[in-house]
Parts: C-alpha cells; structure tokens; sequence
C-alpha cells in the first residue's frame, strides 16, 4: 500500500556533544548574529555570565528574568530591554522558562533565537509559543519563535537535581505519547517519538541510580531532542490541554504536572490509539504503557498525585471548564464528565487503568 503524508520538518542548525557549550559562540557567528541579548533565569545566573563572557562583545545585555509558564509582563520587559540595546537577537540558557521567554521576544520583536537547553523540556526544537496573563495559559504557533540553532551539551544537565532530572524526562516523554496519535502524525514523527521514548526509558533509570552519568546524560538529551521534534511537528491533544490549564491557572510546576497527568491521559486514550500503545508497548518493554510511566515516575522518586503538587481538590471543576471550553485535538472523543474523572485521579495519585466507554 501506498503511503501518503505530510511532515512539518523544522528547520534548525544543532551541535551536540559533551563540551558543545565551548563552541557556541561559532553557532552565534553562523546564523549571523552579532549583538545578542543572553536570557536565563534567576538560578542560572552564573552560567549566563558564563556564556556571555564566551560570546564576548557579541553580547549586548544579560537578562536574568525567567519564570516558569512565561507572565506577560515578563515577556513585555524582555521585548523593551532588547530594544533598548538594539539586541539582533537572543541566546536562551537554561529550561522551558528561559527557552519561552526568548521565544516571546522573538514573536514581539521578530528577532532570532539560539537555545541552549539544560533541561529535557524540548521546547527549543518547536515553534510553539506559550504566555500567561491573569490565570490564563495561550499558546500558539509561530514559524519564527522556532530557535534558529541549539547547542546540547551533556555537561550542563548533569547537575540537574534528581527531581528535576526524572520530571524533566517525562515531561519530554509526554511530547512523544501524543505525536504517536496526533492527528498529523507522519512515519517520521512516529518513529522519533518510539525512539525518544526508548532513550528515556533507557536513560532515566540509569540517571536515578548516577546521576553523574555522562553517557546516560547524553542518551537523554537526545532523547529529548528527538521528542521536542515531534512536539514541533504534530499536533496536541488533551495531555497538554489539561497541563497547559493546570499551569496558568493554578501555578502549578510545569514538569511535574506532566508527570503526574501523563499515564492517566494515556490510559484515557490508549482503547482509542491502539498503534501508538503498540509503539510506547516497544519503547517501553511492557503491555501497559500507562502503567509503565506511573512506575517509571515513582521509580524515579517524583511525585505522582496533584494533591502533592498543593492544588486543591475543589479547584478540579475550574480546570474542567478551562479544558472543555477550547479542547485539543484529541484520538477519544472528551466530555466534561471525562476530563473531571481524568483529574480526579490524578488528584488522589490513583494507578491509572484504562477505561471503555
């Protein structure tokens, strides 16, 4: 039989390897930047005085402002301190946060981005934007918030805390559980999401043991390589519908929420996606793949309820309006009956069991 498809390939120069840090100003000097604006959060100060002081004069001002789910008016200051030193682009070091504050430069003021990711979030191979503003989370999709280049380096995760290291991961396993049954899913996409998976589930236990593993290091930044690719190319669907709600309107930590939300929108799912269970069955090495990521998760020592994460339990109906009001593709049909079920199991930290209309 024939195969017929559409990929959404996205285009980025990427240097990888233990050390890539060193180079970076050769990746600045080779999509033609010459006065950039180093953005990072409170936390990685010392390593963005660090990469400034390896771009040298081709830095024009360091900003240390990343939060978590991108404010607004985070993202405004950001848009006016590029301005005001006529920055021609951006250099993003550090996770999700700094990586969409530079992203939101980019979609106010139309100016490149580089990214180097110290974590596994995958947001720098995707041309997905997110800003919160009064509670509320908007994404969007925009070709030229897309990093025109990123640098992986294995050394800069590997002080990544133990907790941070295992949600970080599974955080990017999420990106590959819903590529495998988006609706604009490509044998190309299904292949990088089954491989990132493998590389997680190859990596993060091995990370749990050693956290100072460089091999396991690399193993999972290209694991989350390959599943921010898939993010970038396909469509999402109820997981980071929920996530995206549970976080601009709760506040509550980006990774971890993924994780906790994860095996129980898979389990929702899997009776509707029977292929992309077959290929997490594979990646994975088991016949329950929803079950799988919840062991895996505690396995790892992360927490695995919401209640843990301090949201309420009567705050369950506010993130089901937010979720059916504007819902996500998505492979089963949703009802507001079902994400309340979905949540409040995920509320109590419940194992996840698939379930038949």
């Amino acid at each position: 039989m024939t195969r017929a498809f559409v990929h959404r390939a996205q285009a980025a120069r990427v240097r990888f390897g233990a050390g890539a840090l060193e180079q970076l100003a050769e990746e600045v000097d080779a999509v033609g930047l010459t006065r950039v604006m180093v953005i990072c959060g409170p936390s990685h100060q010392e390593l963005g005085r660090r990469v400034a002081d390896l771009l040298g004069d081709r830095v024009a001002a360091l900003l240390s402002e990343a939060r978590m789910h991108v404010p607004v008016e985070v993202a405004r200051r950001a848009g006016d301190a590029a301005a005001s030193v006529d920055a021609d682009g951006c250099v993003a070091v550090g996770g999700g946060s700094a990586i969409g504050l530079g992203k939101a430069v980019a979609l106010e003021r139309a100016l490149p981005v580089v990214a180097v990711p110290t974590t596994y979030a995958g947001s720098e191979m995707t041309p997905v934007w997110g800003l919160t503003d009064d509670g509320v989370k908007r994404t969007g999709r925009e070709p030229r918030v897309q990093p025109v280049a990123v640098v992986y380096d294995p050394e800069l995760t590997v002080s990544m805390p133990a907790d941070l290291t295992a949600t970080s991961g599974m955080n990017a396993l999420a990106h590959a559980v819903e590529g495998l049954y988006a609706p604009d899913a490509s044998p190309i996409t299904s292949w990088m999401a089954e491989e990132g998976a493998r590389a997680f589930a190859t990596a993060l236990p091995a990370l749990a043991t050693d956290g100072t593993d460089l091999d396991a290091r690399a193993e999972a930044l290209y694991g989350a390589w390959l599943c921010g690719s898939v993010l970038g190319s396909t469509t999402m669907g109820l997981h980071h519908k929920l996530c995206h709600a549970l976080g601009g309107s709760l506040g509550l930590p980006h990774a971890a929420t993924h994780t906790v939300v994860l095996p129980h929108v898979l389990a929702f799912n899997a009776p509707a996606a029977p292929e992309a269970s077959a290929a997490l069955a594979r990646a994975l090495g088991t016949n329950d793949p929803a079950r799988a990521l919840w062991d895996l998760s505690g396995g790892l020592g992360a927490q695995r309820s919401l209640r843990e994460l301090g949201m309420a339990e009567d705050e369950i109906g506010r993130v089901v309006d937010l979720a059916v009001a504007s819902p996500y593709a998505n492979p089963r049909p949703v009802d507001a009956g079902d994400v309340e079920a979905l949540l409040r199991a995920a509320w109590a930290g419940l194992v996840p069991r698939t379930r038949r209309r």
